[in-house]
């Protein structure tokens, strides 16, 4: 079989399926945009991650990282968090919102990250996934729980 034979197979079962983006990589589209704006022009986001054992990791964000970028830019030991770098194919930045925090978020999960939702460790009806969470102004001063322990659902 061909090469032509092959994409002639395939194509009508991708063009079916409805596949999207992770907003991760949405937001390195901007990535231009990012070296052209100066990050002093940024709005800082406090964000305070709570952790299983009650130690409180109070850190800044700006207007447009996600939750994964925080905890990565800075530098936050969280055992295994974000294995899959933000592409949407693990539960490892898998985070706790309080009902208040969960319904100011700006937008719903889509059905990719609550089917990752649903491998993850301790779920809860206010669970989301860091990597999906992207800061607004109206986020700032979140305080989001890190479940005990991690479930990678590539493995």
């Amino acid at each position: 079989m061909n090469l032509g034979q092959i994409f002639k197979n395939i194509v009508p079962v991708l063009s079916r399926r409805k596949i999207s983006i992770p907003k991760v990589i949405h937001k390195l589209s901007y990535s231009t945009e990012e070296k052209v704006v100066p990050e002093i022009n940024k709005k800082v986001i406090h964000v305070t991650f709570i952790k299983a054992n009650g130690e409180k990791i109070k850190v800044n964000g700006t207007v447009g990282d996600s939750l994964l970028d925080v905890v990565v830019n800075n530098n936050i030991d969280l055992d295994g968090f974000g294995a899959c770098e933000g592409t949407l194919t693990c539960s490892t930045c898998h985070l706790v919102f309080s009902d208040k925090d969960y319904n100011e978020l700006p937008e719903k999960p889509s059905d990719e990250e609550l089917d990752m939702l649903d491998l993850a460790y301790d779920l809860t009806d206010t669970s989301r996934l860091g990597c999906q969470i992207i800061l607004t102004e109206k986020l700032d001063g979140l305080e989001v729980k890190v479940p005990a322990t991690i479930n990678d659902a590539r493995e």
